[in-house]
C-alpha cells in the first residue's frame, strides 16, 4: 500500500543517539536498579552503552541533554480495539454495561471501512506514543460483510507509518444473534473466511524475528460471539504458525453467565477444555476468576491484560490483580475501549490500576513501582518479546522521557516512578523513543501530521454515528 502522506521529517530510523547525564534512568530491570546522572547510547535500535560519562567514536545523529530527565522503559499495551476510537463518549452508550452496550454499538460499528481502520489506528498509537507506550497489541474484530475482506491491512499500514511496535491481533466473530450470538449478523464472518484472512495475515505480517516491529496474534472475540469450532480451530491454527493466542474472558458476570448456561462451565473451564490455555494464551480482563482458577493461570502460564478504566466505566468489577501477581500469573496491562475507556492514555491506566487496588484490596496491595511493573515488565512478559519492557545493554531503544521541571511535579521529586502515576498536570511526555527513533520530541508526534489525524477522524466518526 501507498502512505497516504510522507513522512514529516527525515529522521533516520537507524540513528546515533546518545542522551546525556540522565537525571534518573529507571531501568526495571531483574533488580529495578535506577541510574542517576547517566548515559544512555542508542546504536542501529538497540541500547548498546549505559553508564556515566560515556565517550562516542564516530559521528552522532543526535545528543539529547538529559539533565532535567527521568527516563522510563517504553510503555506495553496489551489490549486495546484502536477502531473504537471513533465511537466514543456517544451519550446514549454512557450508561449501559458490557452487554447492552455492544448491542447499542455494534450497527454503528458496521459503518466501519478502510479509512476508518486506518485513521483510527493514528489516533489511537497516536495517544499511546505520546502518553509513553512504545508496543500495544490491538483486537480488530468486527469485519463488516459489505467491506474488503482485507480490512485489517490498513492497521498494520498505519502502525508502520507512526512507528509503533505492534502485535496485530486478527480477532473474529462468526455467532450472530440468529445464532444465539449477541452481534447481527451483518458485522459476523463464516469460520472458513475467517480462517483463510487468519492464514493470509499471519504470512504476510508476522515477524517471528527478535526485536520484531510487527507480529499477529489470532484473537476469537469472546466466549458469546464465536462458535466453539472456531475457537477450537483458531487456537490450532495459531500454534501451528508459533503464533499467540487472545481473546476476552471473565470479563463480567453476564458473559460468566452466558458461558455457564450454554456449556455447563464456569468461563477458564471452557476455555481448558478448548484448548485455550498455556504460555501463548493471554485474555483481556480476567475480571471475575477465583483464587483456584489463578492458580491454574500461573501453571499453565496464561497471561491477562488487566483493563482497569474498561472495567471501572463498564461497572465490570476489579480484577485481583495483587493475587495474580503473588501467584505467578503473567498479567500487565491494557488501556481498551476507546469506547469503554474513552481514551488511549497509558500513564492514566497506571494511575488508575494503583488507585483501584488500593481501594478495593487494602493500602499494602500494590506500589507505584509493581505498576510500572506490569506497563513493562507484564507487557514484555505477555507478549513473549523479551527485548522489550527493561532498559538494559543489548535490549530494544524504546523508552520514554518526562521533564522534571513540570509544575504538577513540583514539591514531589523525591520518587520518579511515583512522580509520573501518582502527580503531574498531563501525562502526555516530552520524548517517546521506538526502535532507536524519536517518535515524540517536545509532546508532539514526528512521523504525522497530527491536524490531519484529527480532522479525518472526527469527520469519520460523524458519518459512522450518523443515523
Amino acid at each position: 500500500m501507498q502512505l497516504r502522506w510522507q513522512l514529516k521529517n527525515g529522521v533516520p530510523k537507524m540513528a546515533r543517539i546518545l542522551i546525556k547525564n540522565v537525571k534518573e534512568i529507571i531501568t526495571m530491570n531483574k533488580n529495578r536498579e535506577r541510574l542517576k546522572n547517566a548515559d544512555l547510547l542508542i546504536e542501529n535500535g538497540k541500547i548498546t552503552r549505559m553508564g556515566r560519562e560515556i565517550e562516542v567514536e564516530g559521528e552522532l545523529d543526535r545528543t539529547i541533554n538529559g539533565r532535567d530527565y527521568f527516563l522510563f522503559p517504553g510503555l506495553v499495551n496489551l489490549h486495546h480495539h484502536f477502531y473504537q476510537a471513533l465511537t466514543r463518549n456517544l451519550p446514549d452508550a454512557q450508561e449501559s454495561e458490557l452487554f447492552d452496550w455492544l448491542k447499542y454499538l455494534y450497527p454503528i460499528w458496521s459503518r466501519v471501512n478502510p479509512d476508518a481502520v486506518y485513521y483510527s489506528t493514528l489516533l489511537a498509537a497516536g495517544e499511546l506514543l505520546k502518553t509513553g507506550c512504545t508496543t500495544t497489541s490491538d483486537h480488530f474484530y468486527v469485519f463488516p460483510k459489505s467491506q474488503p475482506a482485507n480490512l485489517i491491512d490498513n492497521q498494520f499500514e498505519a502502525a508502520k507509518e507512526i512507528g509503533i511496535r505492534f502485535h496485530g491481533a486478527r480477532g473474529s466473530m462468526s455467532l450472530s444473534e440468529k445464532d444465539g450470538g449477541l452481534p447481527p449478523d451483518s458485522v459476523v464472518q463464516t469460520d472458513q473466511e475467517i480462517l483463510k484472512d487468519s492464514r493470509r495475515v499471519i504470512e504476510k505480517y508476522h515477524d517471528s524475528s527478535p526485536f520484531a516491529m510487527q507480529r499477529v496474534a489470532l484473537a476469537p472475540c469472546s466466549p458469546f460471539s464465536v462458535t466453539e469450532e472456531l475457537m477450537i480451530e483458531s487456537v490450532e491454527l495459531a500454534r501451528d504458525y508459533g503464533v499467540q493466542a487472545h481473546t476476552h474472558l471473565a470479563e463480567t458476570k453476564d458473559e460468566e453467565q452466558f458461558v455457564l448456561e450454554k456449556t455447563g462451565l464456569r468461563p477458564l473451564a471452557y476455555m481448558e477444555k478448548l484448548g485455550w490455555v498455556g504460555s501463548d494464551i493471554w485474555y483481556a480482563h480476567g475480571v471475575h476468576l477465583n483464587s483456584d482458577e489463578l492458580s491454574r493461570m500461573a501453571e499453565t502460564g496464561t497471561g491477562v491484560s488487566h483493563c482497569p478504566v474498561s472495567n471501572m466505566k463498564l461497572s465490570s468489577g476489579a480484577a485481583k490483580v495483587p493475587e495474580m501477581i503473588k501467584k505467578g500469573v503473567p498479567v500487565g496491562l491494557g488501556v481498551d475501549g476507546s469506547a469503554s475507556n474513552d481514551s488511549s492514555n497509558m500513564i492514566l491506566e497506571m494511575k488508575s490500576a494503583f488507585l483501584m487496588h488500593r481501594l478495593v484490596h487494602g493500602m499494602k496491595s500494590i506500589t507505584a513501582e509493581d505498576v510500572l511493573a506490569l506497563a513493562t515488565n507484564g507487557g514484555r512478559d505477555v507478549l513473549s518479546q523479551p527485548e522489550i519492557g527493561s532498559l538494559e545493554v543489548g535490549k530494544a531503544a524504546d523508552m520514554f522521557m518526562v521533564n522534571s521541571k513540570r509544575l504538577g511535579f513540583a514539591g514531589g521529586l523525591y520518587d520518579p516512578v511515583s512522580a509520573i502515576i501518582n502527580t503531574g498536570d498531563t501525562q502526555i511526555v516530552d520524548y517517546t523513543i521506538v526502535n532507536g527513533e524519536i517518535v515524540v520530541e517536545d509532546g508532539e508526534l514526528t512521523r504525522v501530521d497530527e491536524e490531519e489525524i484529527i480532522a479525518k477522524a472526527n469527520s469519520i466518526s460523524a458519518e459512522m454515528v450518523k443515523g
